[in-house]
């Protein structure tokens, strides 16, 4: 990751949500499987009605994505810069289009592009691809890892790096700031509501911004990992 070059990087970050608001709307068939699916690890004093909310959003059987975020840095007459756009919205299959589209673009200009971003290769990326199969979209070659050999995997994980070969360690992103020095993005919600801001406060830009504070806390640790400066809030710009 250190001899990575930070402008062939495409930092990620995706939020999902639930199928259906809650358990009793979800069809009789899909009831069925919901429980099937967590009988096996269904918490103590935990019903399939009760898990459901706390859980399906990051299964991507029974979850979607409502966001995904993206930054990759830019020199520009002002120095580094970090560039964001987001793609969001219900419609699931259209939201995946639009971004497979513009990375299909980005990747034009930076074939030597690398996905970057925290867990990034145990769960956002899998999730993507799960679903754009599930919406019937083809996975890109870029995308297809499963036929990649180790060493052509373009995929660049905070997490995985922070390890260093240590497999029982985990660590979130918030953390893995603070150890850095990385002043981490105020949030008004953490991952755990996004569900409710999705479905009951029907508040999607709330989501979307936090899921680009997610993208630059993952590019302030970049800079922090290869002893570069931090971005200043200036730096970072949101395309609309």
């Amino acid at each position: 990751m250190l001899n990575t070059h930070i402008e062939s990087l495409l930092m990620m970050d995706i939020e999902t949500a639930s199928q259906f608001p809650d358990y009793d709307q979800m069809p009789e068939k899909w009831k069925d499987l919901w429980d099937r699916k967590v009988a096996m690890y269904l918490p103590e004093g935990d019903t399939p009605e009760t898990f459901y909310p706390k859980r399906a959003a990051i299964l991507a059987e029974f979850g979607k994505v409502i966001c995904i975020s993206m930054g990759y840095f830019h020199h520009g007459s002002n120095g580094l810069q970090l560039r964001i756009k987001s793609f969001y919205g219900s419609d699931e299959k259209e939201l995946l289009q639009s971004f497979i589209q513009s990375v299909n673009q980005w990747q034009k200009v930076k074939r030597d592009m690398n996905f970057c971003g925290h867990n990034v290769k145990e769960f956002d990326l899998p999730y993507l691809c799960r679903r754009l199969l599930v919406n019937r979209i083809g996975i890109p070659p870029y995308l297809d890892f499963q036929n990649m050999k180790p060493w052509e995997t373009n995929i660049v994980d905070t997490m995985q790096f922070w390890k260093f070969g240590d497999f029982k360690n985990y660590i979130s992103l918030n953390l893995l700031a603070a150890c850095l020095g990385v002043e981490s993005p105020k949030n008004d919600i953490d991952g755990s509501e996004v569900g409710d801001v999705y479905w009951k406060q029907n508040d999607l830009p709330r989501i979307v911004k936090y899921c680009q504070k997610d993208v630059v806390t993952v590019a302030q640790v970049i800079l922090r990992m290869k002893s570069l400066p931090l971005l200043e809030e200036e730096q970072v710009e949101v395309i609309v």
